[in-house]
């Protein structure tokens, strides 16, 4: 109750505060202050008369009405079932537990205390078996029922609140009440609460809130039975064994009188165990039926045990038939957040959703497209996103039989065509992915080919080996606006708004606009309007680079994140780097620490900003939300919007979703590979990009941060100022490495010169300075750690500012890799990385502020006038497909017959060429019905036309993006200007501003003489700092949990579930092989 006091009350202020209704606040008031009567007069006025073994089984007679409830829902159900028997043998094994209890001390131990004390005990625990009334709220169809229940769900935070300050209330009020009427006195009563009560409640709150913990997690583990019910059913018994175990040794005689706590003074803790664990078997051992063994009594009390204990199994029998699914969320597991700690394992059980309350509905189908954006990739990359295809397709075969995930794959290839002599050819980057299927499989040609003529360029269509589509789209920029962003809006609105929705296009008037679409489809049927709303919901968009790789395990953890949350939007995995060489390394690093703490501190404290767009599941209704998908959409008018929309594309699309209520999660199972740049030019370049977007997009989120609160439910105001605190940190940065690694003067001096030369030198002599500079610094570097090693040895102490700091770091990083055991090897790049950390904080910073006004994307623009290595390769291996017999060469005259495409503009006609084509074996040319051409040409014309030229537009947006160079340039570096000026000046101050630290030896002494000063500043960065950091390693801490769960619920049951089905197939085929050879 404390525990969800303090919980609730957390959310209520940062979070969701809906207030329930008045009809709502004055049922849940009268039903809590029932069960907390119940529960006090139950466990502080009755069961001190009991025995143990009374006391312990008597709590599974709280399960009663539920066993009723469950009797009455199966009478009103259409169909009875045969279940129904259960709870009421349950109900049966109660009433008799009731009788016998009744009996074992009526009949041979009466008294008026014990005879009212056993009424209440009856009451008490009818009473708390009313707490699971909202599990059976729906069964009976009472409008009044619905309503509280459906109040209580959006205003649980409130209700949670309101219930725990009702069960302290009522439980202090009994106390006050029995302590002068039982005729005890309140010394002996504080002497007992400050000696036993404290420590027992501390241990009580930890087992029981350590134990609820284990249950959720064994439930999102699919270990429901072995795990979670049967251990609660042996809970009882268990208890019991403890308890009865000491009966068979001597124990010593002890005092139950109240005179007995004011005179004894407990040496130890160990004294009190032994005294009540001596005094609870006591109460069993000091009975009438037990001194003079009556027989009748003893099987009064056994028996009503038995039926109390098989009463709790009975009604609560169907938890066995319930089905999950892996990580399944908490609320859709449980009905209410809280637990009756004093009724640990009952209130779990009975809390556990009924198959009619529970969400867990069949498994839904899930229709995944994988949408990956080409431009100029060369063969090895190309190849790592097809065989990953090639691996899903494998993993999820589209059958007959419907699966639960079906996966469709398209491929947007940017500017694919080139200008020759005699029109518009397929550049060589093309010619690549066009010629990677045939040389992929070695075999046979992939069947059901198709060569389509398309108003953007061209489509081609395989049915891949296992029977999955995959398309791949060549874009020509005369025909269609090229770039990553309208790749994606492309691919948006063709699978959102024409692949799910043609059914109803035909609705749309004559010059309706494209973006009203989902207004359009509202249709008169409602069962057509569910049909298409269950198809967008159930329809998921893989964002993939032509470069990325990775395993079938990868979607489906994101899948499951989806699947199971309807508020994530979207969801991305761990992105490795890959390539060879220093840059590398450095990024391999660099990426391991943003997913080790930052991704998951965003995860976990707030939402993800950004989910990367080369591995990233988008939920179709998310990007179809009011506000996404059109407005991402517009066309960069501004200079900022240059900067913030097509400068980091997937950054901008997290901040639409996050700022219409949805939410960005991060799974660190989820693993993919893409290449990082080797170069310096090539990464300062993509930096250069990243840098300004991400401060773009954050600002733009912080700035808009208190409707944003409002409207998303994991974004609190708290997490907000994390956000700021770490923009904060971020903007000094290059302040702060000055002041790390060096004076005054040699401090500013270098990177003022480097300002300045950005802004009179070109961006490759940039970037060749900042090669120079980096290496200079990597020493300086090493210098100042080597200096701060040595100033430890000379103080013959550790513990200092800067030693602990820096030793803190290291420990850190240290232990984070530990708990990443397989990317543990990244530690190696660790140093590295320190060395470069000028260079990435202080140049790059700089590099990319002064560059703001070059909105060129600065990688892969080798354009296309040369034939790559790559398409050598490939004409090698069709050479050797030749002469191997390769069948999909051996068709050259079918190939041959085939003729070009057509036209369907009056532009200059795309071009295949013919070495191309004769990859296809069974491809023939298909023209695109007419309904999708002019699909295609409405959104050209509204969205995807290509921009035209204006030079008089041009120079405007250089001037305008030039000037907000010029105006952030100068904000920022005046912010680091005024950092530097500042902590230089209370230097120069001195002891008169100086905080003094005293110094401890490692040995725990220290000189009273000897002194570190630290300036305020500096004292309060490095601890705004540190707090960052241990934030970041707490959330790291718990984040490595989930997805330790996550991933053993997957390797239960989605990789037997494969393996099983290999197995299956393995044994088919080798019976099939025997058969043959038997025959």
């Amino acid at each position: 109750i404390v525990l969800l006091l303090l919980k609730s009350t957390w959310k209520f202020i940062f979070k969701s505060a809906t207030m329930p209704s008045k009809k709502t606040l004055l049922w849940v008031l009268c039903v809590e202050f029932l069960v907390a009567l119940g529960a006090a007069v139950l466990t502080i006025v009755s069961m001190p008369h009991f025995d143990i073994v009374t006391n312990v089984m008597i709590l599974n007679s709280v399960s009663i009405l539920s066993a009723v409830f469950q009797v009455v829902a199966e009478c009103l159900a259409k169909e009875r079932k045969r279940l129904i028997m259960l709870p009421v043998c349950s109900i049966l094994l109660i009433v008799t537990g009731y009788m016998l209890f009744a009996i074992s001390y009526l009949v041979f131990e009466s008294s008026l205390e014990i005879n009212i004390s056993i009424g209440l005990a009856i009451v008490g625990t009818i009473c708390v078996s009313v707490n699971w009334w909202e599990n059976y709220s729906t069964l009976f169809a009472v409008s009044v029922l619905e309503d509280i229940s459906r109040d209580i769900a959006q205003s649980r935070n409130v209700v949670c609140i309101i219930s725990s300050l009702m069960r302290i209330l009522v439980t202090s009020a009994v106390v006050g009440a029995y302590v002068p009427l039982s005729g005890r006195e309140w010394k002996s009563v504080k002497l007992v609460f400050e000696t036993v009560v404290v420590s027992l409640v501390a241990i009580q709150i930890a087992s029981s809130a350590l134990c609820r913990w284990f249950v959720v997690v064994a439930c999102k583990m699919h270990a429901l039975h072995r795990s979670f019910v049967l251990p609660m059913y042996l809970a009882s018994i268990t208890v019991l064994a403890v308890f009865l175990f000491p009966t068979a040794v001597r124990l010593p005689k002890s005092n139950q009188t109240s005179t007995f706590f004011e005179t004894f003074q407990p040496k130890s803790s160990g004294e009190w165990l032994h005294l009540m664990l001596t005094d609870a078997v006591r109460t069993l051992n000091t009975r009438d039926i037990m001194v003079h063994k009556k027989t009748g009594g003893l099987a009064c009390l056994g028996c009503s045990a038995l039926s109390w204990w098989l009463g709790l199994m009975l009604s609560t029998f169907y938890i066995w038939y319930l089905k999950i699914h892996r990580i399944e969320r908490t609320q859709d597991l449980f009905v209410r957040r809280m637990y009756e700690g004093a009724f640990l394992e009952q209130s779990m059980l009975l809390n556990t959703q009924t198959p009619v309350l529970s969400h867990v509905s069949p498994p839904e189908f899930k229709k995944v497209f994988l949408c990956a954006t080409m431009w100029h990739e060369t063969y090895d990359e190309m190849m790592k996103i097809i065989i990953s295809m090639f691996r899903l397709d494998k993993y999820r075969p589209k059958t007959d039989k419907q699966s639960d995930v079906e996966f469709e794959f398209h491929i947007y290839f940017d500017d694919a065509f080139k200008d020759v002599d005699n029109g518009r050819h397929a550049n060589e980057y093309a010619e690549i992915i066009v010629d990677e299927p045939c040389i992929f499989k070695q075999k046979a040609a992939l069947p059901h080919q198709k060569i389509i003529n398309t108003p953007y360029g061209g489509r081609l269509e395989y049915t891949l080996p296992k029977g999955n589509l995959m398309m791949v789209h060549l874009k020509d920029k005369t025909l269609i606006r090229h770039k990553k962003r309208w790749s994606q809006i492309m691919y948006l609105y063709y699978i959102l708004g024409w692949r799910l929705n043609r059914q109803y296009s035909k609705n749309r008037k004559e010059g309706e606009e494209l973006d009203s679409l989902k207004e359009n489809l509202k249709v008169s049927s409602l069962l057509l309007d569910f049909l298409q709303i269950n198809t967008i919901s159930n329809t998921y968009i893989l964002a993939l680079d032509g470069d990325t790789d990775f395993q079938p395990s990868a979607v489906m953890l994101l899948i499951d994140r989806l699947k199971l949350y309807p508020e994530v939007g979207a969801a991305c995995g761990r992105i490795h780097p890959t390539g060879t060489g220093p840059m590398v390394w450095y990024q391999k690093f660099e990426y391991a620490v943003g997913h080790w703490l930052q991704k998951t501190a965003e995860h976990v404290f707030g939402c993800v900003l950004c989910s990367p767009g080369c591995f990233s599941l988008f939920r179709g209704a998310a990007l179809m939300d009011d506000n996404v998908m059109k407005r991402y959409t517009t066309k960069a008018s501004e200079a900022s919007h240059y900067v913030q929309y097509d400068q980091g594309e997937d950054r901008w699309l997290c901040t639409l979703l996050l700022q219409q209520g949805w939410r960005v999660e991060y799974n660190a199972a989820s693993d993919a590979y893409t290449n990082a740049p080797q170069d310096f030019k090539e990464f300062y370049n993509q930096r250069r990009r990243w840098g300004p977007s991400t401060m773009a997009n954050t600002i733009d989120l912080l700035g808009s941060g208190g409707l944003t609160s409002q409207r998303n439910s994991s974004i609190s105001k708290l997490y907000i100022l994390y956000q700021i605190m770490s923009m904060a940190a971020s903007i000094l940065g290059p302040a702060t490495i000055c002041l790390m690694i060096s004076a005054l003067t040699l401090a500013i001096v270098p990177p003022t010169v480097y300002l300045i030369l950005c802004f009179k030198l070109k961006s490759d002599t940039q970037i060749k300075i900042a090669a120079i500079m980096s290496v200079l610094y990597a020493f300086l570097m090493a210098g100042t750690i080597l200096s701060i090693i040595g100033d430890l040895v000379k103080q013959k102490t550790f513990l200092t500012p800067s030693g602990l700091f820096l030793i803190g770091m290291v420990v850190l990083y240290i232990i984070t890799a530990a708990l990443h055991p397989q990317e543990f090897s990244m530690v190696i790049y660790g140093l590295l990385y320190f060395l470069c950390i000028p260079s990435g904080y202080l140049l790059l910073v700089i590099y990319s502020i002064v560059n703001m006004n070059n909105v060129t994307w600065g990688t892969r623009e080798t354009g296309s006038q040369a034939k790559t290595t790559a398409v050598d390769t490939i004409k090698k291996k069709v050479m050797n497909a030749i002469c191997c017999k390769c069948p999909c060469v051996e068709s050259e005259d079918l190939s041959e017959k085939i003729l070009p495409a057509e036209t369907i503009t009056k532009t200059e006609k795309p071009h295949i060429p013919l070495e191309t084509q004769r990859c296809f074996n069974s491809a023939f040319l298909n023209h695109m019905l007419q309904d999708e051409i002019d699909f295609w040409r409405e959104l050209q014309k509204k969205y995807l036309e290509p921009l035209k030229e204006n030079k008089e537009q041009q120079e405007k947006v250089a001037d305008d993006l030039r000037e907000l160079r010029n105006k952030v340039t100068f904000a920022f570096f005046f912010c680091n200007a005024l950092w530097l000026v500042a902590t230089f000046f209370l230097q120069a101050i001195g002891d008169l501003v100086s905080i003094k630290i005293p110094k401890i030896y490692p040995n725990g002494t220290y000189d009273p003489t000897e002194v570190f000063s630290i300036d305020p500043i500096a004292l309060m960065f490095l601890l705004s700092f540190t707090v960052l950091l241990l934030m970041q390693f707490v959330a790291m801490l718990y984040h490595r949990i989930y997805t330790l769960i996550h991933f053993v619920a997957y390797a239960d049951t989605e990789i037997k579930s494969y393996r099983k089905q290999s197995h299956r197939s393995h044994q088919v085929s080798q019976w099939i092989t025997h058969k043959m050879m038997t025959f």
